[in-house]
């Protein structure tokens, strides 16, 4: 039986290896052990049958030291307060890593999308943003999409805080829809940031990207266009999965055709031109580069020794255990980490708060080069204080990222 710690256990323990190894001050190590603010919420809402059901939401800001506070907000059964504590925690450390001036922040709801109807999720959402709305705002707490939210979702929180200012807000939250000053560029931004880690990686260990064989676990928001970049880059896409199977082709998956069948059936399970396999043979398959981008806790103690993939590149929040982390550096594998890795979506979230506040608006060609320029910068250093200190990327990136909001937090000083 799997005994892997939960992710909240997970940022605390790397947190204090961290502060250990850059000799924190103790003081700043027990504040940024602690959220700032957690908020949790009662979200009564009318079902469509006439009942009432009772939501519970959750609203964490881990640290605003560096700005106000940004992280997504997530629609799942299976969200817990200390989830979002963790994931909250994690924002803060990659906001720092791109060095961008936010800290973070994570929400979410307890609920099944899946079994709620557009008209429910509404009045969810609106409910939801009318109980966390006396903390959030364009200066306070910038909320954007996650697991089953989307633009849609953002407008509806957009527009439910606007009625109560009296004006049209859209800095309140990011991955707005563009009719409503959304920005150019962030459906893409969390993969196309994955994919440009990925190309600095390969830069650094010299070696080209055409033929590459990936695996790529997770098809949603992320996994998706990652895949699709990586085809057009000449990757041998050979395995692809999503919650309920995956599919493996050793030459390489044909992806438009893939993308057509899952267009039509909802799932790349059924692909023709494909063996179906399980998720976890998926992670095991032998390749080159290895990306999970769905849930935490996929590559654990178990499964460790037999991942075969040279490269892991984390699109996921947390999906390498710190056991497992020990086995796969023992193996050698080359891995960037989440808070770097999928550090685009914020990055590109930051650019449209900027584009909110000031009214001016880029084109998607401007964004992605800002964004690469961001990404290849935070790669680059969290890659020298690797080599620098001999640890890893993921013990180099938390040195980077605790390092300054510590420098922040000791610049501020304390009040009174």
């Amino acid at each position: 039986m799997n005994k892997e710690k939960n992710l909240w256990q997970t940022v605390l323990q790397q947190l204090d290896e961290t502060a250990k190894r850059i000799n924190l001050e103790p003081w700043i190590h027990q504040k940024l052990q602690k959220s700032k603010r957690e908020l949790t919420v009662s979200i009564p809402v009318k079902m469509d049958n006439n009942s009432v059901e009772i939501f519970t939401g959750y609203r964490v800001q881990h640290n605003i030291t560096r700005g106000p506070a940004k992280g997504g907000i997530r629609y799942s059964p299976e969200v817990t307060l200390d989830e979002i504590k963790a994931l909250a925690m994690l924002m803060t450390w990659k906001c720092a890593i791109v060095n961008i001036p936010f800290g973070g922040a994570k929400g979410g709801v307890v609920c099944n999308p899946g079994k709620m109807s557009e008209e429910e999720l509404e009045r969810l959402t609106r409910r939801y943003t009318s109980e966390i709305i006396s903390i959030i705002g364009p200066e306070r707490d910038i909320p954007a999409p996650d697991i089953a939210t989307n633009s849609q979702t953002m407008a509806w929180i957009m527009d439910t805080y606007s009625i109560d200012k009296g004006y049209s807000v859209p800095g309140v939250v990011t991955g707005k829809p563009i009719a409503i000053g959304g920005s150019e560029g962030r459906t893409k931004a969390t993969g196309r940031g994955v994919v440009y880690t990925l190309l600095n990686t390969l830069k650094h260990l010299d070696l080209n990207i055409e033929g590459r064989r990936v695996v790529v676990q997770g098809y949603g928001k992320v996994g998706s266009v990652v895949v699709d970049l990586l085809f057009k880059e000449g990757c041998r896409i050979i395995g692809v999965g999503e919650i309920d199977g995956a599919v493996y082709k050793a030459d390489g998956l044909n992806i438009n055709k893939l993308n057509k069948h899952r267009e039509k059936s909802g799932s790349v399970v059924g692909f023709k031109e494909a063996d179906i396999i399980s998720n976890k043979k998926l992670l095991e398959l032998k390749c080159d580069i290895l990306i999970p981008a769905a849930l935490e806790n996929q590559v654990t103690e178990d499964n460790a020794s037999r991942i075969k993939a040279k490269i892991i590149v984390e699109a996921a929040n947390g999906p390498v255990t710190p056991a497992a982390d020990k086995i796969l550096k023992e193996k050698k594998i080359f891995i960037v980490p989440d808070i770097l890795a999928n550090a685009g979506g914020v990055t590109v979230s930051y650019f449209e708060w900027v584009q909110g506040l000031q009214s001016y608006f880029w084109t998607e060609r401007e964004v992605n080069l800002k964004l690469r320029d961001i990404i290849t910068k935070a790669f680059y250093k969290v890659l020298e204080i690797s080599l620098k200190k001999k640890v890893p990327m993921r013990m180099a990136a938390h040195i980077l990222a605790v390092n300054r909001v510590a420098e922040a937090t000791r610049i501020r000083g304390l009040y009174p």
